[in-house]
């Protein structure tokens, strides 16, 4: 056994650097991190940790070193003062130079907070007080300090995300949350695509929905193999080509016959190929859309348009210019076409984008560059096409795109950023109820201190390339804007620490990006989560997440919809647990048993699992959302997880019951509430199962009714369970209209709809 004692010099330094030396487990228990492990991940942070007291030294001296911070996140209504080190005769004069023009003396600076001594002469810590109300967006201010000059970033950000104003309290919204990856069209190249996210989008806000929630669509490898998981891209500044629709690009509309003959063909082989043996095929969807895309990029250059100005067609939204971070994520993917997807098994030469070598590289790859720019483009357009069409069709909010907790360490953006990550970490979460080993993501860290010497510009820049494609945010593992589990290399799941963030000005960049697109932000707060990050959340309007299977009390009985937090967009489910078919019937119980991922027997885990089923049934019918007589009857509880006894349900019976855990979520006062289409069809497998890779076919499943059968978006937009689900939801507004109380209490009169139809 690992002792626990840890050096108090050493918990100081940890506890200086924001490394956790113990946390509480989900079970409320503290833990003990292991010394080795605080130093590992000292290491990753920056400290080197061999004479603790030395480090510790260098560490408490190093913002008086500093004289200014390198960016100070100011709230603009009330800016706190920044703080600047001087010797102490020393008054320093300072004036603030606005990003909307002009320049302001400031005040003098206030009393001394600190003194300390610096190679034997005495400093102190002055604050300079900015002026209320300053204008959102950059400034910088100037220092003067007798024959030093310094400047320090200024961020100007508001209190919280002011968020579309037909969202704002107390309205409530509904809305569907989907993987576009696994619903496809009559269209469509055998997996969803940016042409299917756009029909989704007008059908959405046709019947009334305010959102839609899609999975990330960040950018993977241009090469083969296709990366399947959505939550580990090479870029999320980038999104996929994958999801291209080559027929809807100007190209297409001026080419040739013979080469739009050439396109048809290649999308009629990957309807054909793209789905094999009821799994999603990337491969083979890539191959084709490669070959295509590159026949229209060849009708592109016959054009004789050029990349960074590339117009479009009068039907397509314009494309953005090309500017230097797509450049470099353009050459990173030509130089991975030529040496493979993971940049640190390059030729050292070209390991950094800054070196000389980069440069001649991308001259000698000049068209490829070209070719992943010009993709970038019209992925673009096409994104955009889609959310006019939801903003057409009365969305308030429209799509709202899912921003991965991290990228491959491998891929663009760690080649791009490798300066503010942690390369040697990778991110994940300790042991919890549903992943009993923990969760090794396998995804590099933002170090804290690089990011904030950089002006946090990298996370600004990845945010409001993801808002400007879209109405709307959701932050997975929004818990890493205030800490985030590292794990060094090859220590497993189980034994890292957390490291702490600035949250409060990751938070306010967040609400500046997000105030600029008035998009509305949603963070995912699921698992072990400190009591002060729903209270902050809900501060700056950033919604968190509600999911009907954690909704328990300590006891772990269900909650009532009343109890629900209200600033939270609610689901029953997420795309890493069981859908409500599977839940229902146990197959999450199943799977984890059969691939060995449970921390205790198959029927211990089946027994409470069943408690909890049987106690959330109980509950809707005390709702009377459910007619108890026809419940029981349905209800078997005879079946074994293991593979006996199956159906737990009557096939019907359980549907009526996924469409009453629904209604759980409209009585409550949730502002934002999701269902998802495949639930309306008794899907029963969960798209990723955390804790596994080839095990289990993550990201590769498609959405599929109760008989197994594929779901097309042309049956969507036509199928009376998913319309009669989608009524159920829109009963938001009613509960809203009829009056809802603040702890979600719905109106006498609402609509009961008993099993029997």
């Amino acid at each position: 056994m690992v002792d626990p004692t840890i050096d108090p010099v050493l918990a100081e330094l940890a506890a200086v650097s924001g490394v956790a030396t113990s946390y509480l487990g989900a079970d409320g228990v503290p833990v003990q991190v292991a010394p080795d492990t605080v130093r590992a991940v000292l290491r990753l942070a920056g400290v080197d940790p061999t004479d603790p007291a030395a480090a510790l030294a260098a560490a408490l001296e190093r913002p008086w070193r500093r004289r200014v911070p390198a960016c100070a996140v100011v709230v603009a209504a009330a800016p706190r003062p920044v703080v600047v080190h001087t010797p102490v005769e020393i008054i320093p004069h300072a004036e603030l130079e606005l990003g909307t023009g002009g320049r302001i003396v400031l005040d003098p600076p206030g009393a001394p907070l600190a003194e300390r001594v610096l190679d034997g002469v005495p400093w102190v810590a002055r604050p300079i007080g900015l002026p209320a109300g300053l204008p959102l967006g950059d400034h910088v201010l100037h220092i003067d300090a007798g024959t030093e000059r310094h400047r320090c970033q200024v961020v100007a950000v508001p209190a919280a995300v002011p968020g579309p104003a037909a969202l704002a309290p107390p309205a409530r919204a509904w809305g569907w949350m989907i993987q576009l990856y696994a619903l496809t069209s009559t269209s469509s190249w055998g997996m969803g695509d940016y042409g299917d996210l756009a029909t989704l989008a007008d059908w959405s806000g046709r019947a009334g929905a305010d959102v839609l929630l899609v999975n990330p669509l960040h950018a993977g490898a241009p090469t083969l193999p296709v990366a399947a998981s959505p939550y580990s891209p090479a870029s999320r500044r980038f999104v996929s080509p994958l999801y291209l629709r080559p027929e809807r690009t100007p190209e297409y509309a001026r080419a040739d016959p013979a080469t739009r003959a050439a396109v048809d063909k290649l999308a009629r082989g990957a309807r054909r190929d793209g789905r094999r043996d009821g799994l999603l095929d990337r491969d083979a969807v890539w191959r084709a859309k490669l070959a295509a895309l590159e026949l229209l990029f060849e009708v592109f250059r016959r054009g004789g348009e050029q990349v960074a100005s590339a117009g479009s067609a009068a039907s397509e939204p314009a494309a953005e210019p090309a500017g230097s971070d797509l450049i470099d994520f353009a050459t990173w993917s030509a130089l991975a076409e030529r040496y493979g997807p993971d940049w640190r098994t390059w030729p050292a030469r070209l390991a950094h984008p800054g070196a000389p070598a980069v440069a001649e590289a991308r001259a000698q790859l000049a068209d490829r560059v070209a070719f992943h720019v010009w993709l970038q483009q019209r992925c673009d357009q096409q994104l955009a096409a889609a959310q006019a069409a939801a903003r057409a069709a009365g969305m308030a909010a429209g799509i709202v795109h899912d921003l991965a907790v991290g990228v491959d360490p491998g891929g663009a953006d760690a080649w791009a950023l490798q300066d503010v990550l942690a390369v040697g970490a990778s991110v994940g979460a300790p042991p919890d109820t549903f992943n009993q080993q923990g969760q090794d993501w396998g995804l590099p860290p933002w170090r804290p201190d690089a990011l904030a010497e950089a002006g946090y510009a990298p996370l600004r820049q990845m945010v409001a390339s993801v808002l400007r494609r879209g109405g709307g945010l959701r932050v997975d593992h929004i818990l890493g804007l205030f800490r985030l589990w590292w794990i060094p290399a090859g220590a497993g799941a189980a034994h890292g620490t957390y490291v702490r963030y600035d949250a409060e000005a990751m938070l306010g960049l967040l609400a500046l990006e997000a105030a600029r697109a008035g998009a509305v932000v949603v963070g995912e707060d699921l698992g072990t989560v400190e009591a002060s990050v729903a209270t902050t959340l809900a501060r700056m309007n950033v919604l968190g997440s509600t999911v009907l299977w954690f909704e328990q009390d300590a006891e772990g009985r269900p909650l009532p919809p009343t109890a629900y937090r209200a600033a939270t967009m609610a689901s029953l489910t997420t795309h890493d647990l069981p859908t409500a078919a599977g839940y229902l019937e146990g197959e999450h119980v199943r799977t984890r048993a059969r691939l060995g991922l449970l921390g205790r027997s198959e029927e211990a885990e089946a027994a409470g699992w069943r408690a909890e089923r049987d106690a959330l049934v109980e509950l809707v019918r005390s709702e009377g959302l459910v007619d108890p007589a026809g419940a029981a009857a349905g209800l078997g509880g005879r079946g074994n997880p293991g593979g006996r006894g199956r159906p737990e349900f009557d096939p019907a019976v359980r549907q009526e019951i996924v469409f009453a855990l629904h209604r759980l979520l409209v009585r409550s006062s949730c502002r934002i509430v999701l269902g998802s289409p495949g639930d309306a069809l008794g899907d029963r497998h969960q798209p990723n199962l955390p804790g596994t890779t080839d095990a289990y076919p993550n990201w590769r499943l498609p959405v599929t009714d109760s008989a197994g059968r594929p779901v097309t978006v042309e049956r969507l937009l036509t199928d009376p369970d998913v319309r009669r689900l989608g009524e159920f939801l829109a009963q938001v507004r009613v509960a809203q209209v009829r009056g809802v109380s603040s702890t979600g209490a719905a109106s006498p009169d609402e609509d009961r709809n008993p099993i029997s139809r």
